[in-house]
């Protein structure tokens, strides 16, 4: 099935649930532990003609509460609009030489 996004509205692939995770000290948290306001990654599948700075295929920090969910073809999705986008992750483009000036 083909969709076409209106307005300045995203479809978007939520990233895969965290379940147990591991801190940056080695620590491992359960799944249950409770945690503040937790954001979420999301790869962009579709967006709208009045979208102006997220492309098709950035990966989007977004907050799962504030959410409408779509399931299509047996896949889960995410509507957002443009200014419920909080981050947009970056790669490093730069290629370094390996050389020291």
């Amino acid at each position: 099935m083909r969709i076409r996004m209106l307005h300045d509205r995203l479809l978007v692939r939520p990233g895969k649930e965290p379940g147990e995770r591991t801190s940056s000290a080695g620590i491992l948290i359960p799944a249950t532990a409770a945690v503040g306001k937790r954001l979420a990654w999301g790869a962009v599948t579709a967006a709208g003609p009045l979208v102006r700075q997220v492309e098709i295929g950035d990966s989007v920090l977004y907050d799962p509460q504030d959410l409408a969910e779509v399931e299509l073809e047996g896949t889960g999705y995410v509507l957002l609009r443009e200014r419920d986008v909080h981050a947009i992750a970056e790669t490093d483009t730069d290629e370094a030489t390996g050389l020291y000036l």
